[in-house]
């Protein structure tokens, strides 16, 4: 696999084993680094990528490397080879198991196609003149949604020091587990206890076999099963739930910074009509749909209905989740916007107002099952919503949205 540059290896007791499998795997040029020239040759050799063995000089030096490397655009993956230590945000984990360092091969092509992928939306950002969309610079860890699955005695622990990094959502069972997956965008999984190994080996299989899961981030907190599943992101992370946290979350970060790139991609090439962190239309947008769409219904007949996910406003990471939900669950004829006062509206085309009760009911029970650190009913939305009637126009038809939603709260 060719990159746009080399890879450097950092290790201060000699050249480490896992850097002439990167020779033999055709990843070259690799360049072997000190502690003291690995800044220089990040600055000077804009490497592809970057591996650390781990080691007592390696837990003093990291911090200053990852900062250094978090700093650089596009994307640098930044790996960890057994690290011992809380890992910074952008330090990728990676354990070894008995010299196979196939798994490790898999790992650092699976962070250089991030790194591609960055190249290109920089490329079509830099050439698409009328591009409406930009990279967000926040952390994207901090729009995550990791899901936590056990029912052991560590669960309420491990949830608590999830949902202080990102978005929890819960599941007792894997079958709850099945259908988040299915139904939610997830950028990470943790695999707590509670389960029996031949009940984990069926999930991970299962995993290893779905495209969609493939490249997801899986973090087993046992050392129960070996690694050996199709996986290039699954590792295992042991220790107390705040250790697992923090290590768990750079490779979940690294997930949710490839999912917003794909939703830049899909709001450029809708000419910037889409958010690009929600995946639903920009409001200028929606509302020239939705006056289109009520002009056609009052001139052809039919229904046509809209409802309003309210959010706490001092909670904006609960509207994202609602909005990101309905991006991925709306029909395909249904369109939506993430409002500035905390809302969500959906509108739904040829839709009564019994069939929209019952579409908007199911959008919220997803909604709400989200956590941040524990149960924070505030971030459950408050649901309105109406049907076009005769006389209506766009504008009335959502001020009666908001005026039924201000009665129900009175």
């Amino acid at each position: 696999m060719s990159q746009q540059g080399p890879i450097i290896v950092v290790s201060p007791e000699g050249r480490p084993a896992f850097a002439s499998a990167l020779d033999e795997a055709k990843l070259f040029p690799v360049i072997d680094a000190g502690w003291g020239d690995v800044s220089r040759a990040v600055r000077e050799l804009a490497p592809a990528a970057v591996l650390v063995a781990f080691s007592n000089t390696a837990q003093s030096g990291l911090g200053a490397l990852a900062k250094q490397i978090a700093a650089i655009t596009p994307y640098l993956p930044l790996i960890a080879v057994d690290p011992t230590t809380w890992l910074p945000d952008n330090a990728i984990p990676f354990a070894q198991s008995a010299g196979n360092f196939d798994r490790l091969m898999a790992r650092l092509r699976a962070a250089l196609r991030v790194r591609t992928l960055h190249s290109t939306v920089m490329r079509r950002l830099g050439s698409d003149k009328d591009a409406c969309p930009t990279l967000d610079d926040s952390d994207p860890a901090r729009d995550a949604t990791v899901l936590l699955i056990g029912r052991g005695a560590s669960y309420p622990a491990l949830s608590v020091a999830l949902g202080a990094r990102m978005g929890v959502v819960g599941a007792f069972s894997m079958e709850a587990a099945a259908k988040h997956l299915n139904t939610r965008d997830i950028d990470g999984i943790v695999l707590g206890e509670g389960f029996s190994p031949r009940v984990e080996d069926a999930f991970l299989t299962v995993l290893a076999e779905d495209a969609r899961f493939r490249n997801l981030p899986v973090v087993l907190t046992s050392d129960v099963l070996a690694p050996s599943y199709d996986l290039p992101n699954l590792e295992i992370i042991q220790g107390e739930p705040a250790r697992v946290a923090a290590n768990a979350r750079p490779l979940i970060r690294q997930h949710a910074f490839e999912a917003h790139l794909g939703r830049v991609l899909k709001s450029i090439d809708a000419g910037g009509l889409l958010d690009a962190k929600t995946g639903l239309l920009v409001s200028t947008a929606f509302d020239r749909d939705f006056a289109t769409a009520v002009k056609q219904t009052l001139s052809h007949g039919g229904g046509l209905s809209v409802a309003r996910f309210a959010f706490d406003p001092d909670h904006p990471r609960a509207q994202l989740d609602g909005a990101r939900i309905v991006s991925r669950l709306m029909r395909q004829m249904d369109f939506g916007t993430a409002r500035e006062d905390g809302s969500v509206i959906v509108a739904f085309p040829e839709t009564d107002l019994r069939n929209a009760h019952g579409i908007a009911r199911r959008l919220s029970s997803v909604m709400r099952q989200t956590s941040h650190g524990k149960r924070d009913t505030r971030s459950e939305p408050a649901v309105t919503v109406a049907t076009l009637m005769p006389g209506d126009s766009a504008k009335s038809l959502l001020a009666r949205l908001h005026e039924e939603q201000q009665r129900a709260a009175s």
